[in-house]
């Protein structure tokens, strides 16, 4: 693998900056919201292509009809300026029409993950307060299944011609809302009906991808969300003639912030998936001529893992934007389809800072050429105690070059000025929880990322892993994901987990490899052996490995690791093959109580 030269630290700052300057122009009190930003977009493009999904499509001009008929529908329904009303609904343009529509008359939209059901679902319901729920017909046995709905809670259904409802759950609608949406007029709705309304109120509630717990409720203002699409327009250098591939679900931050806002904000188009599928992925890309497309998580690997075709690099597709590409598998994807500009990125969907990786750094998520320039730190965290070490004048502590340190954003306070706000969450508490005050100054507050950087002596950042997933074991602190970038290519991996788990009688915790291996694949523990081995320090190399049938992962393609935590290497919770290494058989051999004694060198 070869590194690209250092890019002038002038020439980054000047993309940045770019970014920065549009920040300023989104102000608190501006009455400019989202609904003018699809009422201008259909001015400006408005018989340009603007969605795609199967075989149909829509220009903006009637794109924005689809969004009117909703909004008119909910009108005549009661819905008013500052109403919350929820949506759960899997990609498809009934989606963007109910959301866009709400926005139009000023609610608040809350975005609801489709996959949850029971206390996950009442939980949602609750901390957002909404009043009514958008429900299409393929989530709503979700809601049949939840029988703690908040009291007078009104769902509207919205049927889904490939996944009907059972016609018993249909009940619990008070009324079929595509039906009087059909009939309602298409035109733009009087903008007196969101009269008051600012780009500093609430616009969404969009949850959290925590991977444990119940998800908090982020905050989104329309001037974010608005931020959000003209800075990355500017900075990915976004015209009207590129498409954006949707696949990503539209309730997370990714696809309904990054991509749509953005889209929309330079009059390119969408191209929607309902979901991501790596059989259909460069297919997809040809039909629509995707131009731009977004990965999380595993996405990357899992393409990588579909047969090499001989038009492997014939496509339209030439930037993609994301978190979580490993510099190997960033690699071999250069190598097989082609040179692509990468934007590799850290941050969150309530961050109030952010690294952006706009020089191809292969593994970099991000640079900050000037720390001067950006209100982004990275502090010492104690791993072994849980705490920011404060020097002897009572602060926190910058950390040192290549020295992994939490991220930390400073949270401005300035009337009418939204960038580096830290718009929080429906809970105060959850809120607070998020702040850090007196870090280098008395009475200053920090948003806490809970993630570990560490940055180089360029200025270029590297994701060494959540607070919480780093673990000890043999006195030295092990990263996940720096284990899991290393092991992440070995042959037949089609998803790879690494965490810590408790042994008795040791201190700190041990690594263990939850392997889903691509279907015909074997295990071969001796070359997972010499692949541990070779990249990684003896006490890094994981000492357990479990095979599992399928990876555990949230809507957005990030693995989930606390159940797998929990059991460790119980046999009693765990059926699933389990493996322990030997070191002198040069190997993984499996599980029993005398390979493990002898691991452990008992």
């Amino acid at each position: 693998m070869t590194t690209a030269p250092t890019v002038p630290r002038e020439l980054t700052q000047a993309r940045l900056d770019r970014r920065a300057h549009v920040g300023t122009q989104f102000l608190a009190s501006s009455p400019y919201t989202t609904a003018d930003r699809v009422e201008e977009s259909v001015q400006r493009y408005g018989q340009r292509p603007c969605l795609h999904f199967g075989t149909q499509s829509w220009t903006y001009a009637t794109f924005n009809e689809g969004v009117n008929q909703v909004a008119h529908a909910a009108h005549a329904l009661g819905v008013r300026r500052g109403d919350v009303v929820a949506l759960a609904m899997e990609n498809r343009p009934a989606f963007f029409f109910a959301w866009f529509g709400l926005s139009k008359l000023g609610a608040v939209v809350a975005f609801l993950n489709t996959h949850v059901s029971g206390r996950a679902l009442e939980h949602a319901l609750e901390v957002t307060g909404a009043t009514t729920v958008i429900v299409g017909s393929e989530c709503l046995a979700h809601f049949a299944a939840t029988p703690g709905l908040p009291a007078g809670l009104r769902l509207w259904l919205w049927p889904d011609a490939e996944r009907a409802a059972d016609p018993a759950h249909h009940a619990l609608c008070a009324l079929d809302l595509s039906t009087q949406v059909a009939q309602a007029p298409t035109h733009n709705p009087p903008a007196e009906w969101r009269a008051g309304l600012v780009a500093g109120d609430t616009a969404q509630y969009i949850f959290t991808s925590g991977t444990t717990g119940l998800p908090k409720a982020a905050v989104i203002s329309h001037a974010r969300w608005l931020m959000a699409g003209a800075g990355m327009q500017a900075i990915w250098e976004i015209v009207p003639e590129d498409c954006f591939y949707c696949f990503l679900p539209l309730y997370h931050g990714a696809a309904s912030m990054s991509a749509t806002a953005t889209a929309l904000t330079a009059g390119a188009s969408l191209a929607l998936r309902r979901k991501f599928s790596r059989s259909e992925f460069w297919s997809d890309v040809r039909r629509y001529q995707i131009t731009m497309a977004q990965y999380v998580g595993e996405i990357c690997r899992f393409l990588l893992s579909v047969p090499p075709a001989a038009d492997d690099k014939n496509h339209t597709l030439r930037k993609m934007s994301g978190t979580g590409l490993t510099p190997e598998i960033w690699a071999q994807w250069v190598e097989r389809f082609g040179e692509a500009q990468i934007f590799e990125s850290w941050g969150s969907t309530e961050s109030n800072t952010s690294t952006l990786n706009l020089d191809n750094r292969i593994g970099s998520c991000g640079r900050v050429p000037f720390w001067e320039k950006t209100n982004l730190r990275l502090v010492r965290y104690d791993i072994a105690n849980e705490v920011h070490p404060r020097g002897a004048d009572g602060f926190l502590q910058l950390a040192e070059v290549d020295e992994p340190g939490e991220a930390i954003g400073m949270i401005y306070n300035i009337p009418d000025v939204v960038a580096g706000r830290f718009e929080g969450y429906t809970s105060a508490e959850a809120t607070e929880k998020k702040i850090l005050r007196n870090v280098f100054a008395p009475g200053d507050a920090w948003w806490s990322s809970g993630d570990l950087l560490r940055a180089d002596a360029d200025g270029y950042c590297w994701f060494v892993d959540r607070i919480g997933d780093t673990f000890r074991w043999k006195s030295e602190n092990v990263s996940t994901a720096e284990v899991a970038d290393a092991l992440g290519d070995f042959a037949g991996l089609d998803a790879l987990t690494i965490y810590g788990v408790q042994v008795p009688g040791h201190e700190g915790r041990a690594g263990m490899a939850a392997l889903v291996l691509l279907t015909g694949a074997v295990f071969d523990p001796a070359a997972f052996w010499a692949l541990a081995t070779a990249r990684l320090p003896r006490y890094a190399a994981p000492l357990f490995v479990r095979l599992s049938a399928t990876a555990d992962m949230t809507g957005n393609y990030k693995l989930r690791k606390v159940d797998l935590q929990r059991e460790g290497f119980d046999a009693s919770l765990v059926q699933d093959p389990l493996f322990v290494r030997d070191d002198a058989a040069r190997t993984y051999v499996p599980l029993n109580p005398q390979a493990l004694a002898k691991a452990l060198g008992g």
